[in-house]
């Protein structure tokens, strides 16, 4: 099977379970005739003339999937977006990536209230609305006759630029088929069998059936982990994908125990989060045998692995597909992994090799001012596509042939690869990508607050906290509950760019050409100058002292 559709057509007259969501089971016939009736209400509302892109701003409830079949069906393109945004940016991953119709929740309407998609009214469907419901009830069931083939876009995962422009990735049909085949092959997955029970149409009650593999995937379908690692692999194997709304620690076991799953897909803090949860004797007696994503730190991956009995395959990559670096257990604590000979470390300014790192006397690098360079790949296969709709973006990635990740990185004396942070001023808090200027443009808003810089300090070998740094203007005093309340009012301020550090300064450090120089600012990180940190997510801020500080500045090495 070359291509998504064609692994769902062979699947059409399969009792096997495809979706388990809850209570609720789908059956991959059930599967096939609920995506093809979204297959049909779509080509009832296309424009032949503009791309079949479809919006989808939804949770990981099953209408998400059936869109996705729907896509996979009839050759069109999924538009996962990015739910974390707000205001004008989450308009603006609309309108670039020319969405014809938004499918969404009457729980993300209030978002889009007052902002400029490019999707009328009548194209834009809620799915919880009557309307949709009848839409769908007179919808054919059986699959478009026409077949998408390897080259058709599929896909449209959205990654972030230095800009605060948002950039699309495309993945055809070919590549979503062949990643799966190739995690599918890496789990070793057994179909077993599984069937879904009687569910009906609209899905039912079942117990799973016989025994087999099952993926839970609880990250959102905008995330290349649960689509890629889960859906494409599961979709590859004819087994089940597990889901739940929204990502929950303490859901997760549970979830894992109802739905039989022996595959965790994560990215980021997920192993962490689930480790925050109370642990219990029996964490371990569950039919988990296996994790597999990326980002998490060695001390997650060590402690997931013992407390829960699974074995986790953790290594880098990004939703441009190229590059991989994997773990090893007998690499270094902090490193990142090993990587093909033709993955190198090179100065973005000469496209020369950086040398080895150097430790001084007490272990700690000494020379990573020419140590750290970009993470390349001089030989590039296969994988990434292109961004949609933006090419100068596409050739800054590939110059001279060989592939730039825009991550950075060092190398030790034995070709371990360690994590040295983010060039364009990128950050990546809990596995989500953003610009640094979005964030700032908010926090300007501050009535007392003359300039602003955003950007990013570390949280673990792999992750990013967010750290402002604040010039007020002369005679403001900084009140770190009236800053707190501030950002609470700002409705376009995703979750994950609340700052964690806050650092307050009569004038920001600059260059000569005037611009803030936030590169000594990334250096001082929390070490200088009156800062205030919230310890963890959602805690209000307050002063960081002498003992906080001695804890984090292992952080920066």
């Amino acid at each position: 099977m070359t291509t998504v559709g064609e692994l769902l057509r062979g699947r059409a007259d399969s009792d096997a379970a495809a979706l388990l969501f809850g209570e609720r089971r789908w059956t991959y016939r059930q599967l096939v005739e609920e995506a093809s009736r979204r297959a049909a209400v779509f080509e009832s509302l296309r424009d032949d003339g503009r791309p079949p892109h479809i919006g989808v701003l939804l949770d990981n409830v099953p209408d998400y999937l059936f869109w996705l079949g729907a896509a996979a069906l009839s050759g069109s393109v999924v538009v996962g977006i990015n739910a974390t945004y707000r205001g004008e940016a989450l308009a603006q991953l609309v309108r670039h990536t020319d969405c014809q119709v938004l499918v969404t929740s009457t729980g993300y309407q209030p978002m889009l209230e007052g902002t400029d998609t490019g999707v009328a009214a009548e194209r834009t469907l809620l799915v919880e609305s009557d309307e949709y419901a009848a839409r769908l009830a007179a919808a054919p069931s059986v699959p478009p006759e026409r077949l998408a083939v390897a080259d058709d876009l599929f896909l449209l995962i959205f990654t972030s630029g230095s800009t605060g422009l948002p950039k699309a990735v495309r993945c055809t049909q070919g590549r979503f088929a062949r990643t799966g085949a190739h995690v599918a092959r890496i789990a070793g997955f057994d179909a077993g069998g599984r069937t879904a029970g009687d569910g009906g149409a609209a899905g039912g009650v079942g117990d799973g059936g016989a025994a087999g593999d099952v993926v839970y995937a609880p990250l959102p379908f905008f995330h290349s982990s649960s689509l890629f690692t889960g859906w494409s692999s599961a979709l590859n194997a004819g087994i089940p994908i597990a889901t739940r709304a929204r990502f929950s620690a303490s859901g997760t076991l549970p979830d894992i125990r109802r739905h039989g799953a022996t595959m965790l897909t994560y990215t980021g803090k997920v192993l962490n989060y689930i480790l925050a949860t109370p642990e219990r004797d029996d964490d371990a007696d569950s039919p988990l045998r296996l994790a597999i994503g990326n980002e998490a730190s060695t001390r997650d991956i060590r402690e997931f692995a013992r407390r829960f009995g699974a074995t986790v395959r953790d290594s880098y990559g990004s939703t441009e597909g190229i590059i991989i670096i994997r773990r090893d257990p007998s690499m270094p604590e902090g490193a990142l992994g090993t990587a093909d000979p033709t993955v190198k470390v090179l100065d973005p300014e000469t496209g020369e090799e950086c040398p080895a790192v150097v430790l001084d006397a007490a272990g700690r690098p000494a020379n990573l001012d020419e140590a750290v360079g970009e993470i390349v790949e001089t030989a590039p296969t296969s994988g990434f596509e292109g961004y949609y709709n933006n090419e100068d973006a596409t050739r800054a990635r590939f110059r001279e042939g060989a592939y730039w990740s825009g991550d950075l990185a060092y190398r030790d004396g034995d070709g371990w690869l360690y994590f040295a942070g983010r060039s364009n001023e990128w950050l990546r808090v809990d596995g989500e990508n953003f610009a640094a200027a979005p964030v700032e443009a908010i926090l300007a808003r501050h009535p007392e607050v003359r300039s602003v810089a955003v950007y990013a300090v570390p949280d673990d070998p792999v992750g990013d906290r967010v750290m402002a740094a604040l010039e007020l203007r002369d005679g403001a005093a900084f009140d770190p509950a009236a800053f707190d309340a501030f950002l609470a009012e700002q409705p376009d301020l995703g979750p994950k760019w609340v700052p964690a550090f806050v650092r307050v300064t009569g004038e920001l450090p600059k260059l000569a050409s005037m611009k803030i120089d936030k590169r000594r600012l990334r250096g001082e990180a929390w070490r200088a100058g009156p800062v205030v940190w919230r310890p963890a997510k959602g805690e209000p801020l307050r002063p960081l002292d002498e003992a906080d500080r001695a804890r984090l500045d292992p952080l920066l090495g």
